[in-house]
């Protein structure tokens, strides 16, 4: 996650309440997606951004959990073609490691 995202996703949770917040990934890496969601909960693993020692706890689900939550033509517009080519259980199974 870069360090701009990261700036943002503070400035969120210090403004709304990290109770307030979850955090929705659409990277289409399981690496990536697992980092990401890493870095808002237990903090920046490579100590490089403002999230660098930062626990903010929050919950990080991919796109593709959030499936049935999101309105059926816009899913199918913007993200259906996606889980056609990449490995959506790799990615899914990765993110939820971090909620655990």
């Amino acid at each position: 996650m870069d360090l701009e995202n990261q700036a943002r996703i503070m400035g969120f949770a210090e403004k709304y309440g990290k109770e307030n917040l979850i955090v929705v990934l659409g990277g289409g890496e399981a690496e990536a997606s697992g980092l990401a969601a890493e870095t808002v909960s237990t903090g920046d693993p490579t100590f490089a951004g403002p999230l660098a020692g930062v626990s903010l706890g929050l919950k990080a689900y991919h796109i593709f959990e959030l499936k049935d939550e999101v309105d059926a033509t816009v899913y199918d517009e913007q993200i259906s073609m996606m889980e056609m080519v990449l490995d959506v259980g790799q990615i899914v199974d990765e993110v939820k490691t971090y909620r655990k």
